[in-house]
């Protein structure tokens, strides 16, 4: 693969090659891609969507704030941004051209890296994790099975293991009535954001990190293709189906969302009285202690400031790591030979892993949590069927006068009257994937007859 490719400020539609050097310093292509994200509706509903803890859990002062998937993708994206530019500065040095030819700034790396960043989880369902899981239950053990006869065995695996970042290309590039290209992003950033730059079949074909899930829906795989061509992302050889390996920046990408889950999770659980204090800063404690000034330590009284101290000592330490990795590897990276994550071979990965693992033991299977992906199963389940039921029986001209009114309380499902089983199938769920927690028990409460 090659950095000039790679960087390629193409979107949807153009007719004309959009050269770096043409480019207004003070709106740069790339700050426009991470401008049109924070301002969409879908990056906008991020603010009452779970990440990991639901949403309050009580109204004491202390404990009244953790992250949603809205703060999440902020934080990352700013993580993001530092890995972007700092790796941005090691690749000019290293390829003068794309400097002194191209114009590539330093900066460009780090507007690709936060835009990508911010739309990381732009896809994902209501009630975090389990909100996929359970779109995928409901086809393959719940009363969507019945369909799996009417499609090819690829649209059936999309339903199966329903993906949040397929979904997340998805909602950044879908043509909708009057806007053409969805969110018209660069095809740079959309390479950036394409973790899993492969279609859903065949299911984890090597242990490479790219094969892990995949990044893009049948009803995409036509515009999935045509920016893989223009990025020149090298084609996995040993994938017989639609597979290539990863653009470079999608690296930094999940570096920052690993930093920041692994960090800020944790922190959450503290604040929440879920962990410690005495137990978790050891832990962070760990981290850093190359880093940390005793001295300024001791003196902070309150717990908060002690907290944010070692959040940030903690970042900063795991930034500097992954720029390391991702740097003496770069050419690996671009032959597509690099097959883990950067954090994976971080000289912290046994600091890393011990957080983690404590943040699963008391935060992601505490009550609270598990209370809330149990509801999440089964709202998911009942507006599937719901919505699933009347497009269905609209498509095949039997629609009740119940499946009528479903279609009517609920506009933006009008769009798929006309569609294929499978674009019916997809858009239901992909509409319900776009609900907020609250926008979901409300639309749950009003479709069961719990709420008039």
């Amino acid at each position: 693969m090659e950095w000039e490719r790679l960087l390629s400020l193409k979107r949807q539609g153009d007719g004309h090659k959009r050269l770096r050097s043409e480019q207004d310093e003070t709106r740069l292509g790339f700050e426009v891609d991470y401008d049109r994200i924070i301002f969409s509706s879908a990056f906008r509903g991020l603010q009452d969507k779970t990440q990991v803890m639901p949403l309050p859990v009580t109204a004491s002062a202390r404990k009244a704030f953790v992250h949603t998937r809205l703060t999440h993708s902020l934080e990352v994206s700013v993580v993001g941004r530092s890995l972007g530019r700092i790796a941005g500065q090691q690749i000019l040095n290293k390829y003068p051209s794309l400097k002194e030819v191209h114009g590539h700034r330093f900066n460009d790396f780090g507007a690709i890296v936060a835009a990508a960043s911010l739309a990381h989880d732009i896809g994902n369902p209501p009630f975090g994790h389990s909100g996929e899981k359970a779109i995928g239950a409901y086809f393959e053990s719940g009363p969507g099975q019945r369909y799996k006869a009417e499609l090819t065995e690829k649209e059936y695996q999309d339903l199966l293991d329903f993906e949040g970042n397929a979904n997340g290309f998805k909602l950044l590039t879908e043509s909708r009535q009057g806007v053409p290209g969805g969110l018209r992003l660069s095809y740079a950033t959309l390479g950036a954001f394409m973790k899993y730059p492969k279609e859903s079949l065949p299911k984890k074909p090597t242990k490479h990190i790219a094969d892990k899930k995949f990044g893009f829906f049948q009803s995409e795989k036509t515009f999935f293709e045509e920016v893989a061509h223009e990025l020149g992302l090298k084609r996995k050889a040993d994938n017989p189906e639609i597979g290539f390996h990863r653009h470079p920046l999608a690296y930094l990408v999940e570096a920052a969302d690993d930093i920041c889950y692994t960090i800020i999770d944790f922190e959450d659980g503290i604040n929440l009285g879920l962990i410690s204090e005495e137990y978790a800063l050891e832990y962070l404690i760990k981290l850093v202690k190359d880093q940390i000034n005793t001295k300024k330590y001791n003196q902070m009284p309150y717990m908060s400031d002690r907290l944010s101290y070692l959040r940030a000592l903690s970042i900063n330490t795991l930034i500097s790591d992954a720029i390391r990795i991702f740097v003496n590897n770069e050419e690996a990276i671009l032959e597509g030979d690099f097959d883990t994550s950067l954090m994976e071979k971080s000289r912290f990965k046994p600091q890393m892993d011990d957080i983690i693992q404590l943040s699963v033991e008391k935060v992601y299977r505490s009550q609270d949590v598990i209370e809330k992906e149990l509801a999440g199963y089964r709202i998911i389940a009942d507006l599937l069927e719901i919505f699933i039921t009347a497009l269905v029986h609209h498509k095949d001209n039997r629609a009740s006068n119940y499946d009528r009114l479903i279609l009517q309380s609920v506009p933006p499902l009008g769009r798929f009257k006309q569609a294929t089983l499978y674009q019916l199938l997809m858009g239901a769920s992909c509409f319900v994937a776009s609900l907020s927690d609250t926008e979901a028990v409300h639309l749950h409460n009003k479709m069961t007859g719990r709420q008039v």
